[in-house]
Formats: C-alpha cells, sequence, structure tokens
C-alpha cells in the first residue's frame, strides 16, 4: 500500500512539473479586454497627433490602418465595458477626444459583426451583438482559433508604408520593433510583452521550415542578445519597423542580414 501511494506521489509530481512548465511558456500572454478606439482619419499624421496627446495623458495608445486604408488610434484594456465607456467619457471631458466607441474583445466577435461608426459621448456604447446559437458559437471558436494566425499576418500588411514616429519623448518611449508587432496582436485580441527578448521567452517555439502566418520571428547575435522582430506573413517574408523614422516594411528572411541574424521563432495563437 505504501509503495502505491508512493508511485502515485511521484507520478502527481511529475504532473505538477508538466504544469508547471506549460504555465511558464503561457507566462505573459493574455486576452485583451474591452478597448477604446477615437479618430477616423484619412491623413496618418492626424493619427499620430491624437496617439501623441494621449501618451501624452500616460496612455499606452497606437495608431493603425483600417481596412478601409482610415486611420484610427486605439488603447486600453478593460475587464468590462463600463469601465471603458467611463475613460473615455472622462477624456471626453477633459477634452482630449472628442468621440469614440468601445472595441469589443476578439472572443466576442463574429464574422457578421461589422465594426460600428464613432459615438459622440456621452452616446452610449455599442451594444452586445445577440448571441448566437450553440452550434454557430463552437463554428466561430474554431474557425476564429485556426485563422487567427492569418488575420495577424493581414493585419500586420495593413501597416506597411505607415511612417514610424511613434514613442519620442512621451511614456512609450522605446517603442520600437517590439512595440509594432504588440500593437497588431492586441488588434487580434491578445496581449504580448513589450519588448522583444520577453515576447521571445513566450508562446510555442516554431522552426524555420514550419513557420506559418502570424508567427513572430526574432533576429540578434543569440538568445539572450535579441534587438529585433517581425510577422511572419508567408513566402519568406516578415513585416517588421526597421528603424525609429522609417516605414513599416516587408522584407525577406533570405536577406543575408536578416539570414545570419535568425535567432528563432515563436506562436501564440
Amino acid at each position: 500500500m505504501l509503495k502505491k501511494i508512493h508511485i502515485l506521489a511521484i507520478c502527481l509530481m511529475l504532473l505538477a512539473q508538466a504544469a508547471t512548465g506549460c504555465a511558464a511558456q503561457r507566462a505573459g500572454l493574455s486576452s485583451v479586454g474591452y478597448a477604446i478606439q477615437v479618430g477616423a482619419f484619412s491623413d496618418v499624421k492626424n493619427a499620430e497627433r491624437v496617439t501623441r496627446k494621449l501618451q501624452e495623458q500616460g496612455i499606452e495608445a497606437f495608431y493603425f490602418r483600417k481596412e478601409n486604408g482610415i486611420y484610427a488610434v486605439r488603447f486600453g484594456d478593460f475587464p468590462r465595458r463600463e469601465d471603458a465607456r467611463k475613460v473615455a467619457q472622462k477624456l471626453v471631458k477633459d477634452r482630449v477626444v472628442s468621440s469614440y466607441f468601445i472595441a469589443t474583445p476578439q472572443a466576442e466577435r463574429t464574422p457578421a459583426v461589422r465594426e460600428p461608426s464613432l459615438h459622440k459621448a456621452p452616446a452610449p456604447s455599442i451594444a452586445k451583438p445577440p448571441a448566437l446559437p450553440r452550434k454557430a458559437e463552437e463554428s466561430v471558436a474554431k474557425r476564429d482559433r485556426s485563422d487567427m494566425g492569418s488575420i495577424a499576418a493581414r493585419t500586420a500588411e495593413r501597416f506597411v508604408g505607415i511612417p514610424y514616429r511613434w514613442g519620442g519623448d512621451t511614456v512609450v518611449d522605446g517603442m520600437d520593433c517590439s512595440g509594432f508587432v504588440r500593437a497588431v496582436y492586441n488588434l487580434c485580441g491578445v496581449n504580448i510583452p513589450r519588448t522583444s527578448r520577453e515576447q521571445y521567452r513566450v508562446g510555442d517555439v516554431v522552426g524555420r521550415e514550419e513557420l506559418k502566418d502570424g508567427d513572430l520571428v526574432f533576429f540578434g547575435g543569440s538568445p539572450e542578445e535579441i534587438n529585433h522582430v517581425g510577422i511572419f506573413v508567408g513566402n519568406g517574408r516578415f513585416v517588421h519597423a526597421p528603424r525609429r523614422g522609417d516605414d513599416i516594411k516587408v522584407s525577406s528572411m533570405d536577406e543575408s542580414y536578416f539570414q545570419k541574424r535568425f535567432v528563432g521563432a515563436k506562436r501564440y495563437f
């Protein structure tokens, strides 16, 4: 009897270690909650101006290009819609922004729901879409999981050509290539760490020959000296922010510089 108990205890310890390993690997990843989105700009400079204004208020905001070519600014990670609405209304009251809408968490979105137009505060935020039948929910969830990498890649491609001038002397000073991939993943509903080195410590390891859309590719002198990251978009290409003040662009992993400095890749979906 004692022998059986001893064996059981060893098995439980091994299982606990395995579980701890998985938790450590996923540490630093979480789902993005409700966010606040402001602006609908045809000129990227206006989006940049609003972003900087928010950053001066201590808010980690970023701007991006939507599917229709219009620029918008997004920020925040709130557990409840009401929490986001209160912050947005205060920003309107303080005349930091003039209009907004509350972006729904990725897990609650469906392909049938389109992004609503901006609301003038204090108008109520967008109502939660009606619940889908159970089978439809399961189908959407399954499709979301399998498509998120492709969505991340297509989202990254929408940034291409945008002047990369985020940060400066604001709260997000030093926001570089890692800030870009963080913004893309935020739009896809996943919070990842801030720096490229921290991003490399989480997620699932992916071999170069196994790369899929949306995987992050890391470069540097070694796993301990990572200094660049981009988002793989297929055909041996990745989207990245090369240097401060430069446009976000697409590069080939076969370029000699990146080929020599490739350290590894990670997958987060």
